[in-house]
């Protein structure tokens, strides 16, 4: 199931500062609760992100690139050895 990469992370933010709020504001919560939402979407829309799936892909892109590099170069070791 894909999602999208701020939601649940996003919210978890979310809860977590406004768990830092003293209880005098709770009645605040509720506009500080969008308030900081919008403002942490917006922030983390300006980064420059991947998705954990593509991520995975380009790590998966490197290793075979790397595994290639490497037999290319015991390949031209031997080479240089016996020519």
């Amino acid at each position: 199931m894909t999602r999208p990469a701020s939601t649940l992370p996003l919210e978890q933010l979310v809860q977590r500062v406004l768990a830092l709020l003293p209880e005098g504001v709770s009645e605040l919560r509720a506009d500080a609760r969008e308030n900081l939402r919008g403002a942490l979407a917006s922030a983390l829309a300006r980064l420059d992100l991947v998705t954990r799936e593509e991520f995975e892909v380009q790590s998966a892109v490197l290793a075979r690139t790397r595994a290639r590099l490497e037999a290319m170069e015991e390949r031209v070791r031997e080479l240089e050895h016996h020519g």
